[in-house]
């Protein structure tokens, strides 16, 4: 005999938070307004990904063979980021 099989409990919590979700959909450049006009779209993508993947910029710097403060200024928009620069970022 076989047991009862049982619905998982938060099944329909969420199916119901995704439709919500869907109807208070935000575009992430209105979410991300201060920190846009704070580091610029570059710099904070630049950012987010070294900060998800754990590095600091001194770590980072290095990887790349470049100094810390180029990493800081290209994060806060006072440095462009080159072809080269983005290509190994990139890869990186």
């Amino acid at each position: 005999m076989s047991a009862p099989t049982r619905t998982h409990p938060t099944k329909g919590i969420r199916k119901k938070t995704r439709l919500r979700n869907r109807e208070e959909n935000i575009p992430w450049r209105e979410v991300a307004k201060e920190s846009i006009e704070k580091y610029g779209e570059v710099g904070l993508a630049i950012r987010g990904a070294r900060v998800k993947s754990g590095y600091t910029q001194k770590k980072l710097a290095d990887a790349l063979g470049i100094l810390p403060h180029h990493i800081s200024e290209m994060e806060h928009g006072k440095r462009s980021v080159s072809k080269k620069m983005a290509r190994k970022l990139l890869a990186f």
